[in-house]
């Protein structure tokens, strides 16, 4: 039965918190209310285009959403399977009573489960480095066949790409690569992978230019030690539709501070107080969107990370896409703190 509570939020709720919200429901959308009288409705569509024209997700979600849903009363709710079918792109129609109180959500059929698709679009898994924030574990195993639950972490990855139809893996080695090959040559692996050896470290950027000649084409890039859990083709179609040279998948999180903070007037007097503050940012997931040409800006043989070439683009005013995800999207195990909670999520 269909739990109302999971798909309403207050009008008081911030962008970042309705984020949450919208992940957890598992069906993309949720509706403001007052009470249970409906304000507006927010899907993962308008929380996007909220990020991406700069908008504050600290900020009451009214500032987000779309005040004009389509709805439907009790007495034309027997229309709701028509109206949904000549209205392909809305993916719920709230039912209301007299006072505008939501009494029923009516959704697209299922919703929930994502339709297939083949992006034959290459991934690359950036497999080379230390791993040192995981110590001591990555003193025995590479980081990328750190285990979490029952299978390595890159076969975690793989699994996603895998479903969206990406089964192209391009791995670049350097740590300890005679045993990722010797553990790939022994466990079947869904799609094709090949390995790539860096002679030297390059960072995540110059590594990248060890595809060169490599590939033509529009690929995937993904650090070996993230999970996003996302719409793949969504973020391509994203990525194409503002013609990006990359794009980066960002994750919206709140950052704590665990210290009180005092906040001072222009004279220097003391106006405000807050214990440990939590500030929502936007950050770098460690997931691209990248086009072949991207490699022309990495230099031979350079030890350079992604991150600085990315700036450089920027500030040579070159298209960066970003695509924003929710914080739960975004699994991370670089740290052994995140570890037990990515083998948590994914169990």
């Amino acid at each position: 039965m269909l739990e109302l509570n999971n798909f309403i939020i207050q009008e008081d709720t911030s962008v970042y918190d309705a984020a949450g919200a919208i992940n957890a429901n598992g069906r993309q959308i949720v509706f403001v209310c007052d009470g249970m009288r409906l304000l507006a409705v927010l899907s993962d569509g308008d929380l996007r285009r909220y990020i991406l024209r700069s908008g504050d997700i600290s900020k009451s979600v009214r500032y987000a959403a779309n005040h004009s849903p389509l709805t439907l009363t009790i007495a034309e709710s027997h229309n709701v399977k028509q109206l949904l079918l000549k209205n392909p792109h809305i993916r719920a129609i709230p039912i209301l009573d007299k006072k505008g109180n939501i009494v029923s959500i009516s959704f697209t059929e299922n919703t929930s489960v994502r339709k297939q698709t083949h992006l034959g679009v290459p991934v690359v898994i950036m497999a080379g480095g230390k791993g040192t924030r995981l110590a001591p574990y990555t003193n025995v195993l590479p980081k990328p066949l750190i285990p979490v639950g029952d299978k390595t972490i890159t076969e975690h990855i793989i699994d996603r790409f895998i479903s969206f139809g990406c089964d192209d893996f391009k791995m670049i080695i350097n740590h300890k690569k005679e045993l990722i090959k010797a553990y790939f040559s022994e466990v079947s692996c869904n799609g094709s992978l090949h390995f790539i050896e860096e002679k030297h470290f390059q960072g995540t950027g110059g590594g990248l230019k060890l595809l060169d000649g490599i590939i033509d084409k529009t690929v995937f890039m993904t650090n070996c030690d993230i999970l996003i859990e996302a719409d793949y083709e969504d973020i391509l179609k994203h990525h194409r539709s503002v013609g990006a040279t990359i794009t980066m998948v960002c994750a919206l999180k709140k950052v704590s501070v665990p210290y009180g903070t005092i906040e001072l007037d222009e004279a220097g007097r003391p106006i405000k107080l807050v214990e440990k503050p939590e500030y929502p940012i936007l950050t770098n997931t460690g997931l691209y969107v990248i086009e072949p040409c991207f490699l022309d800006n990495i230099p031979p043989d350079t030890y350079i990370h992604i991150t600085e070439l990315i700036q450089q683009l920027m500030d040579k005013g070159q298209t960066v896409g970003v695509y924003p995800i929710s914080e739960s999207g975004w699994l991370d195990m670089g740290q052994i703190d995140e570890l037990g909670k990515m083998v948590d999520a994914i169990n």
